[in-house]
C-alpha cells in the first residue's frame, strides 16, 4: 500500500527545510515539529536515514551530512551538535577543557571526551567518536556562557595557573574580535583572580592591530 498524501507531503517538507540549510546542519525531530505529528516526522526521517539525504548522528539526532572530495563524508560538527542541543533543551552550554582551547587555538589537540557547564541537567551523549558529557553547574559558572570571555575562562582553567602565558596573550588578542576583547575586562569579574588578569591585560590596547 502506498503512503498517503500526507505522509507525502511531511516527507517533503523535511526534505526542503533540510536542503535549504548548509551542508553540516545538526537537528532533533524538535526542529520539525511544525512540520507534522511526532509519528509522522519519526517516520519521515527514518524513510530520509535510509534513502541516504540524513544521518543518524546520535539518539534523537540527524544532520545533513558534509562531503569532503577528497575525504568523503565528514564526522559530525560538534558546533552544531552544541547549538541543536542548546535548540531542543533551551539550555546553556559552556565549552570547557581541551575543546575550549581548541577553539581559540590555543591548543591543536582534538578532544574525543568534551565536557560542556549547563544550567540544565547532567548528562552524556555520544556522536560518532566523540563523548560529550553535559555537567551541571552554579549560575556564576554560567555567566559568561556562550561568549568568547567563557571560552577564555574556561581554556586559561585548562591550561593553568603556573603556565607560561607570554605566548597565550597574544593568540587571544588575535583569535578574539575587537567587541569581544573589550568585553574581558568587564566579564574578567567571573573568573579566578589569576585568570582576571590575564583577560584584563589581554583586553589592554585590544585597538592593536591584529
Amino acid at each position: 500500500m502506498g503512503r498517503g498524501k500526507h505522509a507525502t507531503s511531511v516527507d517533503s517538507h523535511i526534505l526542503g527545510l533540510v536542503q535549504s540549510r548548509p551542508a553540516g546542519w545538526v537537528f532533533t525531530p524538535a526542529d520539525l515539529s511544525d512540520l507534522g505529528s511526532r509519528n509522522a516526522v519519526a517516520a519521515a526521517l527514518k524513510r530520509h536515514k535510509k534513502a541516504g539525504l540524513i544521518r543518524q548522528i546520535a539518539r534523537g539526532f540527524y544532520d545533513r551530512p558534509r562531503n569532503h572530495p577528497q575525504f568523503g563524508v565528514l564526522a559530525p560538527d560538534l558546533k552544531e551538535v552544541e547549538q541543536a542541543l542548546k535548540r531542543r533543551d533551551a539550555i546553556r552550554l559552556q565549552p570547557t577543557g581541551t575543546y575550549a582551547a581548541n577553539l581559540l587555538h590555543l591548543s591543536t589537540q582534538v578532544p574525543v571526551r568534551i565536557v560542556y557547564l549547563t544550567d540544565g541537567p547532567t548528562r552524556r551523549l555520544r556522536v560518532g567518536k566523540t563523548h560529550i558529557i553535559l555537567r551541571r553547574t552554579t549560575p556564576r559558572n554560567m555567566a559568561t556562557a556562550g561568549t568568547a570571555s567563557g571560552l577564555v575562562i574556561q581554556a586559561l582553567r585548562w591550561l593553568g595557573k603556573k603556565s607560561d602565558h607570554s605566548s597565550t596573550i597574544p593568540l587571544l588578542r588575535k583569535a578574539l574580535s575587537v567587541d569581544d576583547l573589550h568585553r574581558l575586562a568587564s566579564d574578567a569579574r567571573y573568573a579566578p583572580a589569576w585568570i582576571a588578569t590575564i583577560m584584563r591585560e589581554v583586553s589592554t590596547n585590544s585597538e592593536a592591530p591584529k
